[in-house]
């Protein structure tokens, strides 16, 4: 019996010791693998942050750049002015429809009660807008006269 006890007690005795051996090389390993690790990431921060700053400065460099260098203006091209069948085009979206309870071009009864209002006030109404209808029709680059040729078609073809 003696002798078994002495196998278990051996056996006890080699079991904790190799315990505590790969305690200790667990310890050692984890200790390099520290040290190593702490030279990658310190590395990889540098990268990092150098990557950073070149990403902020393209996000935020200006788009554009103000010279101010006088330019030499280019002569404006004189366009003709549109018809009165032209600047309609536009008009017709509204005046083919009756959309917004605009005038109706065709239909004689319809502007019967502008007509009578006269012509003056059909163009200062076209030009400066009236009710639901905006300004020039909405379309702010035509000119006086091209809303007047505008208008006078419109009231030809609603004789």
């Amino acid at each position: 019996m003696s002798e078994e006890q002495m196998n278990d007690s051996t056996f006890s005795r080699l079991f904790i010791i190799m315990i505590v051996a790969m305690t200790a090389l667990t310890i050692i390993i984890a200790v390099l693998a520290s040290f190593a690790a702490s030279e990658v990431n310190t590395k990889l921060d540098e990268r990092s942050a150098q990557e950073n700053t070149q990403a902020i400065a393209e996000r935020i460099a200006p788009v554009g750049s103000f010279s101010a260098t006088t330019v030499a203006a280019k002569p404006a091209v004189a366009t003709a002015p549109l018809t009165g069948e032209q600047v309609y085009a536009s008009c017709a979206a509204c005046h083919d429809s009756g959309t917004l309870d605009a005038p109706i071009v065709g239909d004689a009864a319809g502007w019967a009660s502008r007509i009578a209002n006269g012509l003056d006030v059909l163009y200062n109404n076209a030009i400066n807008g009236i009710n639901n209808m905006p300004a020039k029709g909405g379309n702010a680059s035509l000119s006086d006269d091209e809303v007047k040729a505008a208008v006078d078609y419109m009231l030809e073809k609603s004789k």
